[in-house]
């Protein structure tokens, strides 16, 4: 009897656990307007990955760049942000987990933007021995991440440098999301490949010890480091890193579900004047549809 009573006790626990954890997660948004013409021009301008899209992928790319942006807060701290920044924030969110239709970062609220780097106190000046560039936060700082509104422009801004300080923040986010940050997205990876990946990844790690490796020595760190270095360098320099390392550019294939080496021939910034076909696939020239704005 005794037994059956603490059963119920438990279950009753449970629900109200449950029921609390609903009432206080926010209502997931999505999407009610048309993608502003302003973001499409900063994604054309800025984004290689969003040009190399075809039609209608990049409706897709932009309906979850609206949606990321809906729901986590973009904050400034002793900086301005301005749209140029939303777009690129939620552009390096989306890249990584474009392929995941159901992805949603249910485990960020808010990113933080510094006008450059920080220390381990959050703080932009004062001590700079150790200057970090982004952050995905732990503890009181859970749900949050930092970046540095510099080195987020610098990884759009240099496409041939294997180096994305934002999208290498998401995908540490896309780590913990089973609940370490360890290297191994339990999420994204089936359980049998899990140890043949980690393999892998001390084999590179050690080519990097021992100076074999381009990649970035930063890698070495530590498995959850290696994975996001590897990450940047598969989002940038996607045909690079296949020549170099096949068996790794084949495993990180797998993972994110993107043929990246066949994306990068299209990927690439594009620039445009007032009578160049509009970016929105309208067909019209620039002047008289999305551009509009610029030239009234």
């Amino acid at each position: 009897m005794d037994e059956i009573v603490f059963i119920i006790v438990v279950v009753i626990v449970s629900i109200y656990g449950v029921f609390r954890m609903r009432l206080g997660r926010p209502k997931w948004k999505t999407p009610k307007s048309s993608f502003p013409s302003e973001w499409r021009i900063i994604l054309t301008k800025e984004v290689p990955f969003y040009n190399s899209l075809s039609n209608e992928e990049k409706k897709k790319f932009e309906f979850k760049i609206q949606e990321f942006l809906l729901n986590t807060r973009i904050t400034g701290v002793d900086t301005n942000v301005d749209t140029i920044d939303k777009v690129l924030v939620a552009a390096s969110a989306i890249i990584p987990i474009f392929s995941f239709d159901l992805w949603k970062y249910t485990n960020l609220k808010e990113v933080l933007i510094y006008p450059s780097s920080f220390n381990m106190k959050f703080a932009s000046s004062g001590d700079t021995s150790r200057p970090i560039l982004g952050m995905v936060g732990t503890g009181y700082m859970d749900g949050k991440m930092i970046l540095s509104k510099q080195a987020l422009r610098q990884g759009f801004k240099n496409e041939t440098d294997k180096k994305n300080t934002a999208i290498h923040e998401f995908v540490h986010l896309i780590d913990k999301a089973d609940g370490a940050i360890d290297g191994v997205p339990a999420l994204l990876l089936e359980r049998q490949y899990a140890i043949p990946w980690i393999d892998l990844i001390n084999k590179k790690i050690d080519e990097i010890y021992n100076q074999k490796s381009d990649i970035n020595p930063y890698g070495g760190t530590n498995r959850a480091e290696f994975f996001s270095v590897v990450s940047e360098y598969f989002f940038e320099r996607p045909s690079l890193l296949k020549k170099k390392h096949p068996e790794l550019y084949k495993a990180m294939e797998y993972i994110f579900k993107s043929e990246m080496s066949l994306r990068k021939v299209k990927m690439k910034k594009l620039s445009f004047g007032r009578n160049s076909p509009c970016p929105c696939g309208s067909g019209k020239k620039f002047k008289t549809c999305c551009g509009k704005a610029h030239y009234a």
